[in-house]
């Protein structure tokens, strides 16, 4: 799904009205005209913007300390937080960043370093 919205997003495809009456106009397809290059460069969020945002997300959960928040911190081991904690995180950062984490992916995201690793690395995160 998340591979689909990216191409979908990417793509543009030329459109013309046709006339009711008259020829058929000849339509030019070429590759480099429709479709948009994939970049990582054009609005891909740095590392730095990344961590912070997910510091502030986590920094902001009621639950936490904020003063134990950093990029390398565990929520269960180091700010105590239970499993069902760690799933609202995971839904505070998808809706910070705007994209969706697979549940398969989403378990395995239980450090500040795990959700900053997946998210710089999304196509989608912005």
């Amino acid at each position: 799904m998340a591979l689909r919205a990216a191409v979908l997003r990417h793509i543009r495809v030329p459109v013309r009205t046709l006339a009711a009456t008259g020829p058929k106009p000849q339509l030019q397809w070429s590759l480099c005209n429709s479709i948009r290059l994939f970049s990582s460069h054009d609005d891909h969020l740095t590392k730095e913007e990344v961590i912070d945002r997910v510091l502030d997300v986590v920094k902001s959960f009621p639950k936490v300390d904020p003063s134990k928040v950093t990029p390398h911190v565990h929520f269960q081991n180091d700010l105590g937080l239970d499993s069902l904690d760690n799933v609202e995180i995971v839904m505070a950062l998808e809706e910070e960043f705007k994209l969706e984490i697979p549940d398969k992916e989403a378990d395995k995201i239980d450090s500040c370093n795990l959700a900053i690793e997946y998210i710089y690395n999304h196509p989608m995160a912005g």
